[in-house]
C-alpha cells in the first residue's frame, strides 16, 4: 500500500516536472525569432521608479544585421571572450573567480552573456540559490535553441545602459546622441567598459579608470580578430542536427 502511494506521488511529481519543464521551453521557443518586447530587469526597474514622475524606461528593438560589428565586438571582449566557444558557462573564468574571492578584495563575477541573457530576461535580480539554479536552467536551454548570433542579439537589445536605458539602440542616442550605426570604435568600448556598473558610470563621460578599461576593451576587440571573429562565430553557430528539418526528412526519407 505504501509502495502504491510513493509511486503514484513520484509519477504525479513527475508529470508536474516536466509540464513546468515544456512551459518554461514555450517562451524560449517564441523568442528564438520574435522581437523580445521587453524583459524582468526592465519590469523591476519599472517597479522600483513608480512614484517617479521623471522615469522613462526606453528600449527600442533592432534586428542582429542593424547592431554594428564594433559594439558586439566590444561586449564580447569585456564581459565573455569565450563566447563563441563555450556552452553557456565558462569553467575557466569560474575557477579563476572563485580563486580570486577566496583571496579576499573585491568579488568578481563570471557570467557569460549567455547567463545574463538568462537572468535579466526571466529572472529576479538577486544571489539565491533558487535563482542561480534556474539561471544555469534557462541558460542550458538558450544555448541548445539559440544560435549564439540570436543571443548577443537579444543581450544588445535589453542589456541596461542607464537609468531606464535599455538596449544599444536607446543607448547610443541617450550617451552620444547617434544611432547605433554611428558608434565609433571608442564609443563602442566605452559603453561596454561602463557595464559592470551602467547606472553609476556614464558612458559619455566615463571616469579614468573606466576609460582606461575602454582603451583595453579595443585592444582585446582587435587581438580577437573583429569582424572575422564574429563572421566564424556565426558560420559555426547553428542548431544541434537533431533540431534541424532536414535531419528529420533526410531521417525520414523525404528529401
Amino acid at each position: 500500500m505504501v509502495d502504491r502511494r510513493v509511486k503514484t506521488i513520484a509519477r504525479k511529481t513527475f508529470k508536474w516536472l516536466l509540464i513546468l519543464i515544456l512551459l518554461s521551453l514555450l517562451p524560449i521557443l517564441v523568442l528564438r525569432w520574435v522581437p523580445v518586447p521587453g524583459s524582468m530587469l526592465m519590469v523591476e526597474r519599472w517597479l522600483e521608479a513608480r512614484g517617479n514622475e521623471g522615469f522613462e524606461l526606453r528600449h527600442n528593438w533592432i534586428a542582429y544585421r542593424q547592431i554594428p560589428d564594433n559594439i558586439k565586438m566590444a561586449v564580447i571582449a569585456a564581459e565573455d571572450q569565450r563566447f563563441a566557444e563555450h556552452h553557456g558557462f565558462d569553467l575557466k573564468a569560474i575557477r579563476a573567480a572563485m580563486q580570486h574571492n577566496q583571496r579576499g578584495g573585491s568579488l568578481r563575477g563570471a557570467s557569460t552573456l549567455s547567463q545574463q541573457v538568462a537572468k535579466n530576461l526571466f529572472l529576479w535580480s538577486g544571489r539565491s540559490w533558487p535563482r542561480k539554479g534556474l539561471e544555469a536552467w534557462f541558460t542550458l536551454a538558450m544555448e541548445t535553441l539559440w544560435p549564439k548570433q540570436r543571443i548577443l542579439e537579444v543581450y544588445l537589445n535589453i542589456v541596461e545602459w542607464d537609468d531606464g536605458v535599455f538596449g544599444i539602440d536607446a543607448a547610443a542616442r541617450h550617451h552620444f546622441g547617434v544611432p547605433p550605426g554611428m558608434l565609433s570604435d571608442q564609443q563602442a568600448a566605452q559603453l561596454a567598459a561602463v557595464l559592470p556598473s551602467p547606472r553609476r558610470w556614464s558612458a559619455a563621460s566615463p571616469p579614468a579608470h573606466v576609460l582606461q578599461r575602454s582603451r583595453w576593451i579595443r585592444q582585446q576587440m582587435r587581438q580577437l580578430g573583429g569582424g572575422h571573429y564574429l563572421r566564424q562565430m556565426e558560420m559555426t553557430s547553428r542548431w544541434p542536427a537533431w533540431l534541424r528539418l532536414s535531419h528529420w526528412q533526410h531521417r525520414l526519407g523525404l528529401q
